[in-house]
């Protein structure tokens, strides 16, 4: 207690002295990422770390602290970075070698739900241990990220003489994979949480299944995944979830099960095609208006809402992923529904004839399903086509705002104020911006667009929704432009989406990364400096940093410049804006 206590009181004296100074341009002579809140370094400085360095949590147990801290240590007692340009700070030896870092967590009972506070306070003094004080362990596992990035070399240095207060501004910081178009083995779902943990990310969205394969387990209905998935070597176990869950809390990072339904749901023809409608068709029948489509692409079937049996398989479904997944948040899907599919249905084309409508038909659905997911202690979360689709949607009555959250995907900042004025909760994953698999062309076998001698399909790349987003066009992309102060509060945050027509564990580092680290850091501390300047240009320069950091810990993340550039600081700046 008397130690902690001392601690406590050697935080405050030296976080007053060093506030007492202002934050300083050195401060961009040693990189963060994402950019912490309040960074005060003001004698750039570092010392030597101890060869019997470590990490101490005195009297503080907690499974996932425990896992946090031997992980850190670790990383960095063996990373030895090499900055691609060396810090300017004065490296002294006349005082001992830092020894120890000590962790406090305030509160070791509070679960990795949705704004959990994440705030931590890291001081590095010039003697003595070095202090990490956070409220919860999730704000434990941030700081010790940020200690980690102060420390580089050969023989180790560390960053000493600083103060950090650090905290996120959303709460919901994610990225969206989608499993089931192409199958990722758990090694690679391991190693994109870890990489979202160090870009101090929370949130795994797992898109699970679709119409193209379903490769989960699901305990009560095994013929879902033995009869819809890809093949035996390429789903996923119940071992195998616990493993990326349990994986998930000992880096912060909540893992959201998306089981998307009513539509998307092809795959589950193989086991139950009596509760598919038009399962196995091809998606745009030959002479036919893109209106009567039967999928918005290739892989069709939906859900049919008029079949008693179709709920009988789906609550088992989302009875098991509920206990599967602990995570309070469950994304039951709800996007693209396309009328020519329930069309080709004989008992729906009879509903419809007899007055019903196609979103009287959804309607079933959702009162069918949402009352259900919600008495297992769940919150809702639904694309925004559940309340915004122009041909087939609910209406908001059907969806109390406290049991719902709608994720926005189209017209950018118009369907967020839409939603939000709406009064609903609201995850911005705008596909002009968040969608990583953009302007990588699209996958039609035959397509015509790309036969031609004088154009590049208008800028697109063959792809409806390109160009490619690059980490600037992610930087720089506010969440909550043109909204109140009251209608911001309800944006949780944004998720990137990696959908997986065009991408499979061969190219996933590079199209997750830096982009998403350019996300994560405007979700974090924004993309502004203290004078409200957009600072994507002096983030250009850490960003570099940063993924070359990324690379030398295992994330295969691509190039956003070439080296002379990061060696030849400014030079591939502009001076001028383009005309």
């Amino acid at each position: 207690m008397f130690l902690h206590f001392f601690n406590s009181i050697l935080i405050i004296s030296i976080a007053l002295a060093v506030l007492s100074f202002p934050i300083s341009a050195v401060e961009s002579s040693i990189q963060v990422w994402p950019k912490p809140r309040a960074f005060s370094w003001p004698q750039p400085q570092a010392t030597l770390l101890s060869s019997t360095f470590t990490i101490s949590a005195p009297n503080q147990t907690h499974i996932h602290l425990s896992s946090a801290i031997k992980r850190y240590l670790k990383l960095i007692q063996t990373e030895h970075h090499i900055p691609l340009v060396p810090p300017i700070l004065n490296f002294t030896t006349s005082t001992p070698p830092l020894q120890t870092l000590l962790v406090y967590v305030s509160d070791l009972t509070a679960p990795l739900h949705h704004n959990v506070n994440e705030s931590y306070t890291l001081t590095i003094p010039t003697w003595g241990p070095a202090n990490l004080s956070a409220e919860t362990v999730w704000g434990a596992m941030r700081g010790l990220e940020t200690f980690s990035q102060l420390v580089w070399g050969d023989p180790l240095r560390v960053a000493v003489g600083l103060y950090i207060w650090d905290a996120p501004l959303f709460g919901h910081r994610g990225i969206m994979l989608d499993t089931s178009r192409n199958y990722y083995p758990v090694e690679d779902i391991l190693r994109t949480i870890g990489a979202m943990s160090v870009n101090k990310m929370n949130v795994f969205h797992w898109h699970i299944t679709d119409s193209h394969s379903f490769p989960l387990l699901v305990p009560s209905e095994p013929d879902l995944a033995a009869k819809g998935s890809y093949g035996s070597d390429m789903l996923y176990t119940p071992d195998d979830v616990n493993k990326i869950v349990q994986f998930g809390l000992d880096h912060g990072v909540r893992i959201i099960p998306e089981i998307d339904s009513p539509a998307h749901t092809g795959s589950w023809a193989e086991a139950y095609p009596d509760i598919v409608t038009c399962a196995n068709m091809f998606w745009w029948p030959a002479g036919s208006m893109w209106e009567d489509r039967l999928a918005s692409e290739p892989g069709t079937g939906h859900l049919n809402p008029l079949n008693p049996k179709t709920y009988q398989v789906l609550k088992r479904v989302i009875n098991d992923v509920a206990t599967l997944f602990p995570e309070p948040f469950y994304h039951a899907g709800d996007d693209e529904i396309i009328p020519g599919c329930w069309k080709a249905d004989p008992a729906i084309q009879s509903f419809l004839s007899n007055g019903g409508t196609l979103s009287q038909l959804l309607e079933i659905f959702v009162n069918s399903t949402f009352p259900y997911i919600v008495s297992l202690n769940r919150t809702v979360v639904y694309w925004e086509d559940v309340i915004l689709d122009v041909n087939i949607r609910v209406p908001t009555t059907a969806l109390p705002p406290e049991h719902t959250i709608l994720q926005t995907w189209n017209n950018g900042h118009e369907n967020t104020k839409k939603i939000v004025s709406s009064g609903y909760r609201v995850i911005v994953s705008s596909s002009d911006f968040y969608y990583l698999d953009c302007g990588h062309g699209d996958f039609l076998g035959n397509d015509s667009q790309y036969d031609q001698q004088t154009s590049d399909n208008s800028g697109n790349g063959g792809s409806w929704c390109g160009p490619f987003k690059t980490w600037q066009t992610i930087y720089n992309y506010d969440i909550t432009y043109g909204l109140s102060k009251e209608e911001a509060n309800l944006v949780l945050g944004g998720e990137v989406a990696l959908w997986s027509e065009q991408a499979d564990p061969a190219v996933l580092d590079a199209r997750i990364w830096p982009r998403t680290s350019a996300m994560a850091e405007t979700l974090w501390s924004g993309n502004r400096d203290e004078t409200g300047k957009k600072r994507y240009a002096e983030a250009t320069d850490r960003l570099n940093e940063w993924r070359y950091r990324m690379v030398r810990r295992g994330i295969g993340a691509e190039p956003i410049q070439p080296l002379w550039c990061i060696r030849n600081p400014g030079m591939c700046n502009l001076v001028q804006p383009f005309a």
